[in-house]
């Protein structure tokens, strides 16, 4: 079922459960998305500008080059899902739980996701610049490419994360947990020389 360029602006859709559903180009702005399910839906170019999506729960759904404009995301679950291309701005995060999720080309600069749970997250060439995940559980998440400018890793879990040389020198990485690889790195790209 193909929806396209509907306009659900400050529409009442609480609670409802979506399968297998393709929205295109549609207005989600100030809707009431709370405690929604999606399940093998896909959200294409949407608008979701101070939209309530909280205890909202999606599996296998995609948000491909979405906007979220200050939307309310807090107790919200996304399993194998994929928000590839989709900026968050201003949004509220916490707590949000994200479980084998592709996060490829995602615009979260600024966002506060301080202990979230994103371990063996795909975070390649996101903008996380200015973002703030201290404390944040990032086990093998692959973070190649990322723009790392000012984030805040302070106390992060990176132990078998993937960084480039750039986002190790650019974030800020005090008390950061690391495994050899990337300690050995970390020196490397601060101009140590290891052995």
């Amino acid at each position: 079922m193909d929806i396209i360029g509907e306009d659900y602006s400050d529409a009442d859709l609480h609670g409802q459960v979506w399968e297998g559903r393709s929205f295109v180009a549609c207005d989600f702005t100030e809707a009431d998305l709370r405690g929604v399910k999606t399940s093998g839906c896909t959200f294409t170019e949407c608008t979701f500008d101070r939209t309530d999506l909280g205890e909202s729960s999606h599996t296998a759904t995609a948000f491909r080059s979405c906007r979220f404009d200050r939307a309310v995301l807090a107790s919200t679950a996304f399993t194998s899902c994929t928000w590839l291309g989709s900026v968050f701005v201003d949004c509220a995060l916490r707590p949000i739980a994200v479980e084998e999720t592709d996060l490829t080309l995602v615009g979260l600069s600024g966002a506060v996701l301080r202990k979230a749970s994103l371990r063996g997250l795909r975070l390649r060439e996101a903008n996380l610049e200015g973002a703030d995940l201290r404390d944040a559980d990032l086990r093998d998440a692959d973070l190649t490419g990322a723009r790392l400018l000012g984030c805040k890793l302070a106390g992060a879990d990176l132990r078998g994360a993937r960084l480039d040389a750039d986002g190790l020198v650019q974030a800020t990485l005090r008390g950061a947990r690391v495994d050899l690889d990337t300690a050995v790195a970390f020196a490397a790209a601060h101009g140590l020389r290891v052995g």
